[in-house]
């Protein structure tokens, strides 16, 4: 018996790549065509990014809890959430949670701990980038960090909500972020946090200056270790 996934999805780009991650690669644990009972509730990115703009993070942790409680309902063992930027509203509301959580940030450490990375570019939205999500616990594994400055976060906020929450991945858009690694690179970081679930969509270890932590995957191939008791 296998673990019943929750994916408290936020934007659908993000989610349906973590989604695709987990049915992809539970074969490799479990045999072909095998993967553990995936359920997935989203809300309309609207009201999440309506709550967002105006810095209301408790009413985006209750979004994120009125998920959770749908998809207890609906059988779920334990949830994931693809998203790294609402991840900040989570500790608001976890201890009124109906089932456990698996932390984004939490897995994207541990796996820079065990690859041995001391000092970390981070990417995504700039609600993400300027928030302690990421600091909080690379601090733990005494992990380093670099944030883009304010004209770069800007740039890759603008590329992640106009084009790549719809699917839009241009030439242009990985010429920047190329743009803003490298720079990174010679400020002292030895990889990159992709901490926006549609960065893989155009950045990966093939075209980036530096080596990538693919939060998406990381999530994914954690949530399905726990969902096969790994």
């Amino acid at each position: 018996m296998t673990r019943h996934i929750g994916i408290v999805a936020c934007s659908a780009e993000g989610a349906a790549l973590c989604y695709r991650t987990i049915c992809a690669e539970g074969a490799q644990l479990l045999g072909a065509h095998r993967h553990p009972e995936v359920s997935m509730h989203t809300p309309p990115l609207s009201a999440y990014l309506e709550r967002i703009e105006a810095n209301d993070w408790p009413g985006v942790g209750e979004l994120m809890l009125a998920s959770a409680r749908k998809l207890a309902a609906a059988g779920a063992d334990f949830l994931i959430c693809p998203d790294n930027t609402i991840h900040q509203a989570l500790p608001l509301v976890a201890a009124r949670s109906p089932l456990p959580w698996l932390h984004i940030a939490q897995e994207v450490a541990a796996q820079a701990m065990q690859r041995g990375f001391r000092r970390l570019a981070l990417t995504g939205t700039r609600w993400l980038v300027e928030s302690e999500v990421y600091p909080s616990q690379l601090a733990r594994h005494g992990i380093q960090y670099l944030r883009p400055d304010a004209a770069e976060r800007e740039e890759i906020n603008r590329i992640i909500m106009d084009e790549l929450v719809y699917g839009v991945c241009t030439p242009e858009a990985v010429a920047c972020l190329q743009g803003v690694l490298g720079r990174m690179k010679e400020a002292g970081c030895d990889a990159v946090v992709l901490g926006c679930t549609e960065l893989p969509l155009i950045m990966n270890d093939a075209n980036s200056p530096l080596p990538t932590l693919d939060s998406t995957r990381l999530l994914a191939r954690a949530a399905l270790r726990r969902a096969v008791g790994g």
